[in-house]
């Protein structure tokens, strides 16, 4: 099995619930104790045997350009113009042309250590999405951020992901939540951009009709095309779309309540954030 050793990371959005804190730069270039948001990614994807980084672009994407390049060894830079209006399924077809091998999803507001990112890399899941059994503690507290925002997910009998996403299903009835971070093998990515293609094609035209759970296409969330995946049963002859299992040592950054809880985090002097 041919591992990842490509990341795409999806930034392009400004992060408006940070307040000042993205006033003048990207939310990934966000400081989180010792180093910014993506330094923490870029750290735990090289642990993992990532190499090269595909970082998608909107908000301050001069900041973000001369930011990344002094610290990624190996980055490619794509624009989503349309930041502004449209969400993440959107960016992440901007970076259409770099789906052509296995690759590591991520957004871009979360953190993760490198055992993290080595499960997803390591994964034998075509079609793999990294879930936290133990979501539920990150939540307690998090009152900037509540449980039903959450991506959460259900699995099929057979033990695959049967939902994913938020208000996919009730939070008290979820296994876990998706953290923001997916694995694509070399079958699994083909699956993927074939669908990604399919549905630029069938929504050319009607951007603002509903998509999942999304009220419209224009504002679609990477966890609508997966569940899109999972409802056509296309993935069924990869062996469907399969849970990566961790059990916290990751944080979302989308409130200054969360940057201030992350900052104790990995200032805590546990090894895993060092």
């Amino acid at each position: 099995m041919k591992r990842p050793t490509r990341a795409i990371i999806i930034a392009a959005g400004r992060g408006r619930r940070l307040g000042p804190h993205t006033a003048e730069i990207p939310k990934c270039m966000v400081q989180v104790g010792r180093h910014p948001i993506l330094s923490w990614q870029w750290k735990a994807l090289a642990a993992a045997g990532i190499g090269e980084v595909v970082l998608i672009r909107g908000y301050l994407a001069d900041v973000l350009t001369s930011f990344a390049t002094g610290l990624v060894p190996s980055i490619s830079f794509v624009d989503n113009p349309q930041w502004e209006t449209n969400n993440v399924l959107l960016s992440l077809a901007c970076a259409r042309a770099a789906l052509d091998q296995p690759v590591l999803l991520s957004y871009s507001d979360i953190l993760f250590t490198p055992e993290v990112a080595r499960a997803a890399a390591e994964s034998p899941a075509e079609l793999g999405l990294v879930i936290d059994r133990r979501f539920r503690d990150i939540y307690e507290g998090r009152s900037e951020h509540p449980l039903d925002e959450a991506e959460v997910s259900s699995l099929a009998p057979d033990g695959s992901v049967a939902k994913v996403g938020k208000r996919a299903l009730p939070a008290e009835e979820s296994v876990g939540e998706f953290i923001g971070l997916a694995k694509l093998g070399e079958r699994g990515v083909a699956l993927f951009a074939d669908a990604l293609d399919g549905l630029m094609e069938r929504y050319a035209e009607r951007q603002q009709e509903p998509f999942q759970r999304a009220q419209t296409f224009r504002n679609a969330y990477l966890t609508d095309l997966l569940q899109e995946i999972i409802d056509s049963g296309s993935a069924a002859p990869l062996g469907h779309v399969q849970p990566i299992w961790i059990e916290g040592q990751w944080r979302e950054i989308d409130t200054g309540q969360d940057l201030e809880r992350a900052r104790v985090l990995v200032e805590s002097g546990s090894k895993e954030w060092i």
